[in-house]
C-alpha cells in the first residue's frame, strides 16, 4: 500500500475525505508490521486490540461529519518508556519485562483526545540510556536504510518504524539526543521540544532535568500539527512550563529571508566526518540562497557540555532509578536468601551494563567528598552553557551543527568502547542541558549511502523560529522524499 509512506498530514486528509477509513489504514500498517519487523525489529508490543476500537470510533465520528484535527486516524507508535494503561511499559529492560502501567502518560491522554491511533510499543535502549538501541535487554533495533547499521538510539525503535512505513507518526523522549540523533541516522524528522513544553508526567524518568517527550515524522509539517497535539501545561508535571498555547502549524511555509543563522566552528571541524561538513555546507548554500544570513562563529560549550553532561545525568539516574529495589514493582530474584542480597540481586540482574554503570557513576558523584567536586562544579558550568547560549540568541534567531559528528554506524562496531558512543552525543547534548527547542532534518546522504542529519536549535519556547526554518529548508530540498530501498519494494 503507497499511501503508506505520505505524510502524516497527508493520511489524514484521505481519511477525512473517506477516500480511505481508519481501518483500513491500520489493516494496511499492521500487515507491513507483520511484513518487515522481523527484520527492523522496531516493536517490543503491539497494541492491537486498543487501536482498533479506537479506529472503529473515528471511524464513527468521521462517517458521521464531525470535524476532528488534521491527524485523527492517523498510527502512531509509542517509545516503551511512555507509561500506556492496559499495556506493558518495559523501558526495553529485564527490570520491567512485565510491567503493566496503571495509568496513561499525559501524552497519552492527548492523543487520545486528539484521536490518534496508538498502534505499539517501541524498542529503546534500556531505560534511554545509550545511542543505537544495541543497550535494550530484548534485541537490537535496525536502520531501513541498511540492516547491518544502527537505527541510533535511544528512541532507535520510534526512528525505524517511521522510516519503515511501520507507522506515520512515533513518540520518543530526549535526554541527550535520543529523538535527534535516530532521526538523523534514519532521514527522518525528530524535534526535541523545549524542556517543559510536553508533559513529562508518565514518562519513566532517566534524568529528570533534561528528559522530554518528542515525536519522529517524515515532514516538518507533520512534526508542527504533532506538536500542536502534545504540548501544553499540565498540573500533574510541575515542571510543565504554564504558557498560552501555541498554533505551531503558524511556522509554516514562511519566507526567511533575513533570518540570521549561527554556526559553530568547532562543528565543522575534524570531530565531523568529511561527508556530513560537506552535506552541511551545501545546506547551508540553500539557507544563503533562500535569503538568510549565515556566520560562522566561536562557540566553545561544546566540549564542556558533554563532560558536564556525563555527571550530571547519571547523578538523576541513580536516584531516579533506585527505586527499583525488587520491592514494589519490577523484577525480583525469588532466589535471594535475605533482604541485602534481594536488593543487589535483584538489581544486579534486572538492569543492564549500561544502566549500571551510570548507576555507578551517579551514585559516585553524589558520594559524600565527591559532591561539590564533581556534581556541584557540573551544575555551575551547566549555568555557564545556558549564559552563553542566551548571548548567542540575543544576536542570531537558530545555530545549525550536524546532528551527529558521523552518519550511523554498524552495529557493534561501538559496542565495547563506551566513550565513542557518548561523544556522539557532542551536537546534541547542549540543547538538553540549555533546555532548548533542537531539531534534526535531513540534509544528504553519506558516501555509504545513510542519511545524514542538519540540527536547527532555538532558543527557549521558539519552537515556532525552529520550524520555520526546517520547513523552509524542506521546500527547497528533497531529502526528506527519499525512501530506503525496503521501501521501493512493496510488501503488501
Amino acid at each position: 500500500m503507497k499511501e503508506l509512506f505520505v505524510s502524516a498530514v497527508e493520511i489524514g486528509k484521505r481519511l477525512k475525505n473517506r477516500s480511505l477509513t481508519c481501518k483500513q489504514v491500520l489493516d494496511a500498517t499492521y500487515q507491513r508490521i507483520d511484513a518487515v519487523d522481523h527484520q527492523v525489529k522496531a516493536y517490543v508490543s503491539l497494541m492491537t486490540e486498543s487501536a482498533y476500537q479506537q479506529a472503529d470510533a473515528v471511524d464513527k465520528l468521521l462517517d458521521a461529519g464531525q470535524e476532528l484535527g488534521p491527524l485523527a486516524g492517523v498510527p502512531i507508535a509509542i517509545k516503551d518508556n511512555i507509561c500506556t494503561k492496559g499495556y506493558r511499559t518495559t523501558c526495553s529492560s529485564k527490570m520491567l519485562e512485565h510491567f503493566v502501567a496503571p495509568y496513561d502518560a499525559t501524552v497519552m491522554t492527548k492523543l487520545h483526545q486528539g484521536h490518534l491511533i496508538s498502534i505499539g510499543k517501541t524498542n529503546l535502549d534500556e531505560f534511554a540510556m545509550g545511542s543505537s538501541t544495541e543497550n535494550s535487554a530484548f534485541f537490537t533495533s535496525r536502520n531501513p536504510w541498511n540492516l547491518d547499521y544502527v537505527p541510533g538510539g535511544s528512541s532507535g525503535g520510534s526512528s525505524a518504524a517511521v522510516v519503515a512505513g511501520e507507522a506515520f507518526l512515533s513518540l520518543g523522549s530526549d535526554t541527550g539526543g535520543s529523538i535527534r540523533q535516530p532521526a538523523s541516522f534514519c532521514g527522518i524528522v525528530g524535534i526535541k521540544p523545549s524542556y517543559g513544553r510536553v508533559s513529562r508526567y508518565g514518562l519513566v524518568a532517566f534524568a529528570s532535568s533534561l528528559d522530554q517527550i518528542g515525536p519522529f515524522t517524515r515532514t516538518v509539517e507533520d512534526a508542527a500539527h504533532i506538536l500542536n497535539v502534545i504540548c501544553g501545561s499540565d498540573p500533574l508535571d510541575s515542571t510543565s512550563a504554564d504558557l498560552p498555547p501555541v498554533d505551531f502549524s503558524s511556522a509554516l511555509g514562511k519566507d526567511i529571508k533575513g533570518l540570521k543563522i549561527g554556526v559553530p566552528r568547532e562543528m565543522m571541524g575534524d570531530k565531523v566526518a568529511l561527508d556530513v561538513r560537506e552535506a552541511i555546507e551545501k545546506a547551508l548554500d540553500v539557507y544563503r540562497s533562500l535569503g538568510a544570513t549565515v556566520d560562522i562563529i566561536d562557540f566553545d560549550m561544546f566540549e564542556y557540555a558533554v563532560s558536564t553532561y556525563y555527571i550530571i545525568a547519571p547523578a538523576e539516574a541513580s536516584a531516579n532509578l533506585a527505586r527499583f529495589d525488587g520491592v514494589r514493582y519490577g523484577y525480583r530474584d525469588m532466589s535471594a536468601k535475605n533482604l541485602k542480597d534481594m536488593f543487589t540481586q535483584s538489581r544486579g540482574q534486572g538492569f543492564g551494563h549500561e544502566v549500571q554503570r551510570r548507576i555507578l557513576l551517579g551514585t559516585y558523584v553524589l558520594s559524600s567528598g565527591y559532591y561539590d567536586a564533581y556534581y556541584l562544579r557540573a551544575q555551575k558550568v551547566r549555568t555557564l552553557i545556558k549564559d552563553r547560549f542566551a548571548k548567542f540568541f540575543s544576536q542570531y534567531d537558530v545555530m545549525i551543527t550536524p546532528t551527529s559528528p558521523s552518519a550511523a554506524f554498524k552495529v557493534g562496531d561501538h559496542a565495547s568502547d563506551p566513550l565513542a558512543m557518548y561523544l556522539a552525543d557532542i551536537a546534541t547534548i547542549p540543547a538538553n542541558m540549555a533546555g532548548l527547542p533542537g531539531m534534526s532534518i535531513p540534509c544528504g546522504f553519506s558516501k555509504d549511502g545513510l542519511p545524514i542529519g542538519l540540527q536547527i536549535l532555538g532558543k527557549a519556547y521558539d519552537e515556532l523560529t525552529v520550524l520555520k526554518a526546517g520547513d523552509a529548508y524542506q521546500h527547497a530540498t528533497q531529502f526528506h522524499l527519499q525512501q530506503p530501498a525496503m521501501n521501493r519494494v512493496e510488501a503488501i
